[in-house]
């Protein structure tokens, strides 16, 4: 089971117990609206016991983590190994409950989760792709390390409106 400490907070795999706080700082529309349509709104305690159950023990290397602060599940942290071609990239998404906004929590795990995968996954390059009207979620990945790859105009169609995706991407350096 990986742990990693950081100063603001704790990035864990899921557990049985986390469902409630997961489901309470997932239930945001704004939250809901800088994801994938996969993740749903309104997220239910339903919703949370199903993540956390399909969460448990299924990947090596691990790539699913708990943001805990204070003992609370806040956010979410998740990375995904590319295949074939690909299987040297990582994607890395998360989302953090909206009163944590704004506190440096987010770019820490980002920071942790990166080095993290580096090792774990064998990586050579980090990606995240940033719904282009999520300035906050940009400014996490470059505080992170991560530049701009490119601009893929139009190309997300979410809550009736259509923005560009931004791809940001880190590779390992040395």
């Amino acid at each position: 089971m990986v742990v990693l400490q950081l100063s603001k907070s704790r990035l864990r795999p899921p557990e049985p117990g986390d469902e409630r706080s997961i489901a309470y700082y997932a239930n945001n529309r704004k939250v809901w609206r800088n994801l994938r349509d996969s993740f749903p709104h309104p997220y239910t305690l339903a919703d949370a016991d199903a993540w956390v159950a399909g969460s448990s023990g299924r990947e090596t290397p691990e790539g699913r983590f708990v943001i805990e602060v204070e003992g609370q599940a806040v956010g979410v942290l998740g990375l995904r190994a590319g295949e074939d071609v690909f299987r040297r990239s990582v994607e890395i998404g998360y989302w953090l409950g909206e009163e944590l906004w704004g506190r440096g929590i987010m770019t820490e795990a980002v920071q942790a989760a990166t080095a993290y995968a580096f090792r774990a996954f064998d990586a050579h390059r980090l990606y995240a792709g940033v719904f282009g009207w999520n300035a906050g979620s940009a400014r996490v990945l470059e505080k992170a390390g991560y530049d701009i790859e490119g601009r893929l105009l139009g190309a997300i169609f979410k809550d009736g409106e259509f923005t560009d995706e931004v791809i940001y991407g880190i590779v390992r350096r040395g």
